[in-house]
């Protein structure tokens, strides 16, 4: 048998279509006639066939069509038509924002997949404030359900500057997509209110709409994020919202900003914030440790960059702990520090604090809440279900100037707005840290040279004594992560190794070495269960560095890189990931020196 190789020429699919194009342009060979819009396109009738599933079907053996010299295709533009079969001849698509929506409405009637799928990529690339709801528009008319998505994404993230600047492209855009966009749980910059008073607009500009439609379309709104005292004006600004349905929400928003102190802890989605919930809240941190900054900054994981929050701490605090639960955001304890005037900066008073502060983003405003039963700095707290604990800490004197480390714990019960009375501790802690596992409490170091690790079984009250760290900690973070306790770097010691620790077989294991070994950092788990670890303070040549650095541990990998820095040297750094989920998270331990 005699042996053959097989090549293939990939210039022959080129010359194939230019020389049919070559025809197509000197009318030969042409044996069918298009029309549309009084303009005739002669064409091979193999070639569309062979291109269009509406031509297989159109010139198949059955149908009137088959043999017919002129065909006219009235729903059709010249322009659309003309640039289809340009597609199909040469391969390649001449689409422009004027001329997409012909080319779309030739495309989908002659059943040209390809050319629809150039178009939804052209969409896709080409997204932004100025276009997206016209997009999104022609996605819905023309049934491309992935563009549509992605324009409806930009729609609720550009929807700050849409309100602002193009209010006229919002009362165009079509029904479905208004409903996906205020379902959507990220609108950044906007005021629920400002949402509400847009779509009650629509449906003056698009009604009268039946009821069943509008009740769809308002009962996406998060009336809990609305004022009270805007609920009362909306509740007569149009028909539409008095209807059972949309009243009924309106009485659970009200009765929702009743509820005070319980407010974290009764979360649904329509008092969830539409924000991201990856941002990380950096507070109380400065480039001197003796005065701490009041003004909160965010970090955003997804872009790696920092910008200043409207979030402004109503005191000047050093060593708070701080927590989010439900959206909220708590500021508890420390030391309060005072400086003598306006002019000067020079801290006078430095005051042990049992005051909690409560901030509300969905209103920028700060609320101090029931204060704990002591004063407590360095202490270390976290949240398990309803409650916040408070655990350990130290208590200043200033009149004689003594400092005691307690070993009491109290807990915060937001269902009562009372912090109560909790077991204590074996022994008296400040410095320590603490991290929540299976909705259980682990506690590790304090001291300088502790390093014993207990576990706080909150079903059944009690301490217990687990393997103690291999390296004692004091000033340090303690997170879980993928079923595990990790111990970062603290203050004096000689190694920068962390530690891993499994609940299971109750043994700790080293890790690899923080990059650069520093404390008072900010650290804070992410969802990926990587851990974020920020500035802080270092030894060099005898002097105290103030760390600019951003480090994110793969606690999979066991892998330290550098992915930021600060934007300017901060210290003392209370961080945390800020959660807006209707669900109240387990959080991060934060305290400290």
């Amino acid at each position: 048998m005699d042996t053959y190789s097989l090549l293939y020429s990939s210039s022959h699919r080129t010359g194939l279509l230019s020389g049919l194009q070559r025809l197509r342009a000197e009318r030969k060979m042409c044996d069918v006639v298009l029309e549309a819009g009084g303009v005739s396109f002669p064409c091979h009738r193999a070639l569309l066939a062979s291109s269009s599933d509406y031509f297989w079907a159109l010139f198949g053996e059955t149908t009137a069509e088959r043999l017919a010299s002129s065909i006219n295709l009235p729903a059709l533009t010249p322009e659309g038509l003309e640039t289809i079969l340009d597609f199909l001849y040469s391969g390649w698509l001449s689409i422009s924002p004027s001329s997409l929506p012909v080319v779309l409405e030739a495309a989908r009637y002659l059943q040209v997949e390809m050319a629809l799928s150039i178009c939804e990529q052209f969409m896709a690339d080409e997204l932004r404030a100025e276009n997206c709801c016209c997009y999104a528009n022609l996605a819905e008319r023309f049934a491309l359900p992935s563009t549509l998505e992605a324009a409806n994404q930009t729609i609720a993230m550009e929807m700050k500057v849409l309100i602002q600047k193009r209010r006229a492209d919002l009362f165009e855009l079509n029904f479905q997509s208004l409903m996906a966009v205020l379902d959507a749980d990220e609108i950044p910059g906007v005021q629920e209110v400002e949402l509400v008073k847009l779509a009650l607009d629509w449906l003056n500009e698009n009604g009268p709409l039946p009821l069943l439609k509008s009740n769809l379309l308002l009962s996406r709104l998060r009336f809990g994020l609305v004022a009270s005292s805007d609920l009362a004006n909306l509740s007569h600004a149009h028909k539409a919202m008095t209807t059972p349905l949309i009243r009924s929400q309106l009485t659970r928003a009200l009765e929702y900003h009743r509820l005070g102190a319980a407010q974290p802890i009764t979360q649904n989605k329509q008092s969830t914030l539409r924000e991201s919930a990856n941002r990380v809240l950096l507070l109380g941190s400065g480039s001197s440790a003796n005065w701490p900054d009041q003004q909160v900054l965010v970090f955003d994981p997804r872009s790696r960059k920092f910008s200043s929050s409207c979030c402004v701490l109503p005191v000047r605090l050093r060593h708070p702990c701080v927590c989010s639960v439900g959206g909220f955001l708590f500021v508890i304890g420390g030391e309060e520090i005072k400086k003598r005037d306006e002019d000067e900066k020079t801290p006078v008073t430095v005051a042990t604090s049992n005051h909690v502060w409560r901030y509300d983003p969905r209103f920028d405003h700060w609320e101090q809440v029931e204060s704990m039963l002591e004063k407590r700095a360095q202490f270390t707290c976290c949240a398990v279900e309803d409650v916040i604990y408070a655990i350990g800490g130290r208590h200043t004197q200033s009149e004689v100037n003594t400092h005691t480390s307690v070993s009491s714990v109290e807990y915060y019960d937001m269902a009562a707005g009372l912090w109560r009375r909790g077991v204590a501790m074996p022994q008296p802690l400040h410095g320590h840290a603490s991290a929540v596992l299976d909705n259980n409490v682990y506690v590790s170091g304090g001291l300088p040279g502790h390093h014993e690790f207990l576990f706080w079984d909150v079903k059944g009250r009690v301490w217990e004594k687990r393997a103690p760290m291999s390296v004692a900690k004091f000033s340090h973070r303690l997170a879980s992560a993928h079923g595990y306790i990790y111990a970062l770097l603290g203050m004096y010691e000689p190694f920068c190794d962390i530690e891993r620790y499994d609940p299971q077989s109750d043994h700790w294991m080293r890790l690899k070495p923080v990059i650069t070994g520093s404390f008072n950092y900010g650290m804070v788990p992410m969802a990926s269960g990587n851990l974020l670890v920020f500035g802080g303070r270092r030894w060099s040549d005898g002097q105290e560095v103030v760390v600019r650095s951003v480090l994110e541990y793969d606690t999979k990998r066991d892998h330290w890189r550098e992915i930021s820095q600060l934007p300017r040297p901060l210290t003392d750094i209370e961080s945390m990931k800020y959660y807006s989920s209707i669900k109240t998270p387990l959080l991060s331990p934060v305290w400290h020196y």
